[in-house]
């Protein structure tokens, strides 16, 4: 039975970024997602050196501190890619049940032996990594989603209880996600839920009630909870208290402000002397703004932009073909990349209430690093299979 899937108008990329399958064939891989996951690999790692040095310094004696662990980060990434990307999507699809059991294992582990961060219990501790659960949790989640659309693709278009079961684990998932807490991640994968249900045939009334239910839990929990009404509180005025609640927003804005259309250039940043809290991690693209300008902070978002309408056309295409989980899955990663990046920036300039979400590739963070390229590395296998198959059917054909 064909999916249902609203026609998508997405803009065409250049061919570089696209490798034609038609006209290139016989190239069984897309070097548009290694230019672009390479270059924000790069800026990310320059990023991070010229937002670090200061705190660095201080806490470590060493401004190349961090930097060198986020090097590190990306080579454990790529050595990580290599290995992953020799994972037949059909595994994937496989093992997405355990996949999504081994996400509530490393949600419960982290809440009773996970160490504790600025009033969040996020992470475990293994030696000198730490890993925070709620990175891999997402991607085993869509995961573990992508392969429930497939098997009830049909109860998901026609009966109540088949977009109704999903938002059941994903309920659970959210509960454990708000005992660290993480509002943010629960709305990331609340988000591209929705977006996953709506993409495979969920009635619009389905759609609206659920939003409006989900928008409902999130401003119930904003309310209850003192520090997280504290957040949106500021975040909509946060030069009313710019020395207490508002502090890290009104430093980030004048980041932005002090970068005009080009910026101060290359480490001529004054807010990341410890004026602006975590600056190489949440509020990196505060950074971007102060040395980069508008003009850089909008080529990065052209760059991020690009990966996901990329991971779009991917699932568009693998669902013509009848790669379903393929098509999900890469959805998912579009609609989580391009929600977590909107997300990320927006925080960053007062559009949205500071939610503790890094930028995709740029930003400080280890677990964030491996969780995204491995998301990279899915797209990448995923085109691979599609273009393998068409040389397959173009051999057959010449042979007949």
């Amino acid at each position: 039975m064909a999916v249902f899937m609203p026609a998508m108008q997405l803009p065409k990329l250049p061919k570089w970024l696209m490798e034609d399958k038609h006209s290139d064939v016989q190239i069984t891989f897309d070097r548009g997602f290694l230019i672009l996951a390479f270059t924000l690999y790069f800026i990310g790692l320059v990023m991070v050196a010229s937002s670090s040095m200061p705190v660095a310094e201080r806490l470590f004696d060493s401004p190349f501190h961090f930097v060198k662990r986020h090097a590190i980060y990306i080579v454990l990434s790529l050595i990580i890619a290599g290995i992953a990307l020799q994972v037949p999507m059909q595994m994937w699809h496989k093992l997405s049940g355990w996949f999504l059991l081994l996400a509530i294992m490393l949600l419960i582990v982290v809440l009773v032996i996970g160490n504790s961060v600025n009033g969040s219990q996020r992470w475990i501790v293994l030696g000198p990594i730490n890993i925070q659960a709620a990175e891999p949790a997402k991607l085993f989640f869509f995961c573990y989603l992508s392969g429930y659309l497939v098997r009830r693709r049909e109860e998901v278009s026609q009966k109540f209880k088949g977009w109704i079961k999903p938002l059941g684990v994903l309920f659970l998932l959210a509960v454990l996600l708000l005992f660290q807490p993480d509002l943010g991640t629960v709305i990331v994968m609340f988000a591209t839920t929705l977006g996953l249900l709506f993409l495979a045939g969920a009635k619009l009334w389905q759609f609206i009630s659920v939003l409006v239910v989900g928008v409902g839990a999130v401003v119930l929990l904003i309310i209850v909870e003192p520090y997280r009404l504290r957040r949106v509180t500021s975040f909509m005025d946060p030069w009313q208290d710019p020395f207490g609640s508002g502090y890290q927003l009104t430093q980030s804005l004048m980041a932005y402000g002090r970068g005009e259309m080009f910026g101060q250039g290359l480490g001529n940043s004054i807010q990341k002397l410890e004026y602006l809290p975590e600056a190489h991690t949440d509020f990196v693209m505060a950074v971007i703004g102060e040395e980069f300008g508008f003009f850089g902070v909008l080529c990065i978002l052209a760059l991020c932009l690009t990966l996901v309408i990329k991971a779009l056309l991917l699932g568009r295409r693998a669902l013509e073909k009848e790669k379903y989980f393929e098509g999900f899955f890469a959805y998912a990663i579009g609609i989580w990349m391009s929600f977590q990046a909107a997300v990320n920036v927006g925080a960053s300039a007062g559009v949205f209430p500071t939610k503790g979400l890094t930028m995709p590739l740029i930003s400080y963070g280890g677990s964030s690093m491996i969780v995204m390229t491995l998301a990279i590395v899915v797209l990448i296998r995923i085109d691979h299979e599609l273009r393998l198959q068409s040389i397959h059917a173009i051999s057959k054909g010449g042979q007949s």
